[in-house]
């Protein structure tokens, strides 16, 4: 038997809100699901239930500028943003993230879109559960569910937008 290698998880923290940037590493190009209003309102009702992914902004010697990305989460973000130009959340209002600082920002945006339909899936939910669940369409779920099962060379040349889900 092999001894295996203890893991770290990414440390969260709550960031305040106007210190969230949107990323251009998000590889979610699809505005597909759940309105942004939608989502605010649901946000406000239930508040932030899943934390956002980020990353330290860096200068260009290499040190944090307190400032952070978002290459997962940026739907939550364009939803708290309509929350605070609507004046129902404050501008410094501590947002939950999670920061990474490992791997690719493009993998973190990846890894959420096809994670999120595939923990579904293993609980024994039809695709017509997960689009119910996620607001979005049965074709988009089984698009997602395939590109969760692909080799990482895949996930790469999608990230590059180098192909698409169809």
């Amino acid at each position: 038997m092999t001894k295996s290698q203890k893991i770290t998880l990414s440390a969260s923290r709550d960031i305040p809100f106007n210190k969230l940037v949107l990323s251009q590493s998000n590889v979610r190009k699809v505005k597909a699901g759940v309105s942004i209003e939608e989502l605010a309102e649901d946000i406000a009702r239930r508040t932030l239930l899943s934390s956002i992914t980020v990353r330290p902004v860096l200068d260009d010697d290499g040190a944090e500028t307190g400032m952070f990305e978002i290459p997962a989460g940026g739907r939550r973000y364009r939803a708290l943003e309509l929350l605070v130009k609507q004046r129902r959340l404050n501008k410094t209002a501590p947002v939950r993230c999670i920061v990474r600082t490992d791997g690719l920002a493009e993998e973190d945006s990846l890894a959420e879109i096809g994670r999120a339909d595939a923990a579904v899936r293993e609980k024994g939910k039809s695709e017509e559960e997960i689009t119910a669940a996620f607001f979005v369409s049965v074709n988009v779920v089984k698009q997602r569910l395939k590109l969760a099962a692909v080799s990482t060379t895949l996930l790469e040349a999608y990230a590059e937008e180098e192909m698409t889900l169809d």
